[in-house]
């Protein structure tokens, strides 16, 4: 079998020339256009028979990237690889896991059975589940779920003094948790009503016992931004609030309502974005590296 390549889809460039160097694989940039029609022409330039191919492709505003994804991955097969992977850290459509309302659609587990049908493994950081325990409960291909806790607990005891974690929701309580352990700070947890996409009602807990502690908010995904930017209105603390996400999606206006609130914003670097401050390659790259039977490094 010959040497893994990480084949980067648009946008996803130094993402994949970044795991390459780190697991000694070689990477390739997938040709990717507009016919003027609108459909999409796909090209792989470089060898493909005998080899493992890792798709690298993070699936923010997905309705965009997943034909190009599924036309690549289906290409590489043709194209006689031993192997198909996809590299997303950063995996879209697990909200809608359930019908919620007659007719609707679970796209969670359609989405899932489509990539499950192109690929032969994923590998993801931080999935946003709900009512699924595991990725495996959606995915019927070996799915790696990274955590992003370590790095981002290591950040906060390095660059923030005294701070005090605050959860969003109960579901994060048990996350929130394991990053307060690990940067050994206290924390709390939000309680939150969610009325629609962009409606958010929280109750914040009393702070007076926790005056000269910086709080620091942390959650899975920076998207609406609406719990983040309803809870720096209900603190009142003589250091800004810190926000920080594992994901930084920043729908339209988050990023501008966050700085409007006097917050700092912090992301890893699982979708580019300037607030990207936390390194999560390297989490992913040693993740992966049994898929492709490769030597640690350490």
């Amino acid at each position: 079998m010959g040497t893994p390549l990480f084949l980067a889809l648009p946008e996803n460039e130094a993402l994949a020339a970044r795991l390459a160097d780190g697991l000694q694989a070689e990477v390739a940039v997938a040709e990717i256009r507009r016919f003027p029609d609108g459909e999409s022409y796909v090209r792989i330039d470089a060898p493909i028979e005998g080899r493992s191919i890792a798709l690298v492709c993070t699936l923010d505003r997905p309705d965009d990237k997943f034909l190009m994804l599924m036309f690549a991955a289906a290409t590489a097969r043709e194209l006689g690889a031993a192997s198909v992977g996809l590299v997303a850290p950063y995996l879209c459509y697990l909200r809608q896991d359930k019908r919620f309302k007659p007719g609707e659609a679970v796209t969670s587990a359609v989405f899932a059975r489509q990539v499950s049908s192109a690929v032969d493994w994923l590998a993801t950081i931080d999935p946003h589940l709900h009512r699924f325990t595991s990725l495996e409960a959606v995915y019927t291909i070996p799915a790696l779920t990274l955590h992003a806790a370590p790095s981002i607990a290591q950040w906060i005891a390095t660059n923030v003094a005294n701070p005090l974690l605050i959860g969003p929701d109960s579901e994060s309580e048990q996350w929130i948790r394991e990053v307060a352990a690990k940067c050994r700070a206290p924390y709390l947890v939000l309680e939150k009503r969610r009325q629609g996409d962009r409606d958010v009602e929280i109750s914040v807990p009393a702070l007076d016992h926790w005056r000269g502690y910086t709080p620091v908010l942390v959650d899975d995904i920076i998207s609406s931004a609406r719990t983040m930017i309803e809870t720096a209105s209900h603190i009142d603390s003589k250091k800004p609030l810190v926000c920080i996400g594992v994901h930084g999606i920043f729908a339209a206006g988050a990023y501008e309502g966050l700085k409007a609130a006097n917050a700092r914003v912090v992301t890893t670097n699982t979708i580019q974005h300037e607030t990207n401050a936390i390194d999560v390659v390297p989490l992913l790259a040693e993740g992966i590296r049994s898929f492709f039977d490769t030597p640690s490094a350490t």
